[in-house]
């Protein structure tokens, strides 16, 4: 199967399957699309291990699992048992990011420190690279993707998140076609990616900005409670756009870092799990605010 035939098999079954997650299953605030959430991080955070390996910063995948997941976890098991019946949308996300984000990663820190101190031999030959390790799966992708756990209790939820999903996932489509149409003559801008062009960055963040201006065009309830909705969203847009890139970008770092082609195996087409997510994962917290700041009365 060549790219392109894997590339629209992926955005005609995968994009579908994940509006239908969102779209079909909101209950408990949205728990279906949490948990996978969860396993995303999960999954991503053992990519990440392996990668960290590659430099001798090796910690065992079960427990990069577990640690990986911890703040998309946490986040979500409150959501889902919210039971606050004022502003639950800005209170509960606003209470994990004040109480709960620190307390897990206190405890994941406090686990890396002290889970070796009494062992000896070659269990402690490797405990400083195992802490560098557990503490960077600890973080990425999970304390990215918790974000997209926050946004699960805004008003009209399915709305903003397939809003979001579409803007990142445009964004890199078109991306793809600018670069492979107009891209032959100005790629290799980035050493870490080479094949990145110019062409294929304007793309990646026209693809958005044109989504979160249909957006505020169509859904003008969900979309309009600035002034200036068409700034706003052509706004939004520009910021979610570049932070999806500088996403991939990372990411594309820390393959090169590693000598490593893909983070893993897992999805047909795109290579692991964090290959798919690592652009959704950098958006989110940006998407998250400048919605909060444009779109709601948070502020």
């Amino acid at each position: 199967m060549n790219k392109i035939a894997q590339r629209f098999l992926i955005f005609f079954l995968g994009v579908p399957a994940v509006a239908a997650l969102v779209l079909l299953l909101p209950h408990y605030n949205h728990l279906a699309l949490n948990v996978a959430i969860v396993v995303s991080s999960a999954l991503g955070a053992m990519e990440f291990s392996a990668m960290l390996a590659q430099k001798n910063l090796k910690i065992p995948k079960a427990e990069a699992a577990v640690i990986g997941a911890l703040l998309p976890a946490a986040t979500a098991a409150l959501v889902t048992l919210e039971g606050i019946s004022f502003s639950p949308d800005i209170f509960l996300f606003a209470l994990t990011l004040g109480v709960v984000m620190p307390t897990i990663l206190t405890l994941g820190v406090g686990w890396m420190l002290l889970s070796r101190v009494f062992s000896s031999g070659e269990r402690l030959d490797g405990f400083a690279g195992r802490v560098v390790a557990g503490l960077a799966v600890l973080l990425y992708p999970g304390v990215f993707m918790m974000w997209i756990v926050g946004m699960t209790l805004l008003h009209n939820a399915g709305i903003v998140i397939i809003v979001f999903l579409l803007m990142v996932f445009g964004g890199d489509s078109l991306a793809w076609a600018t670069g492979m149409l107009f891209g032959r003559n100005n790629r290799g801008v980035v050493p870490a990616s080479p094949n990145k062009s110019v062409a294929g960055f304007i793309g990646g963040v026209l693809g958005p900005v044109i989504v979160m201006v249909g957006a505020v065009h169509f859904r003008p309830d969900v979309f309009a409670f600035t002034d200036i909705p068409i700034i706003a969203g052509i706004v939004t847009g520009l910021l979610t756009g570049c932070a999806a890139i500088l996403g991939d970008l990372a990411e594309s770092a820390l393959k090169r870092s590693s000598g490593i082609k893909d983070s893993g195996s897992f999805i047909i087409g795109r290579g692991g799990v964090l290959d798919s997510i690592d652009s959704v994962a950098m958006a989110a917290p940006v998407f998250f605010l400048c919605y909060i700041v444009f779109f709601t009365q948070f502020l």
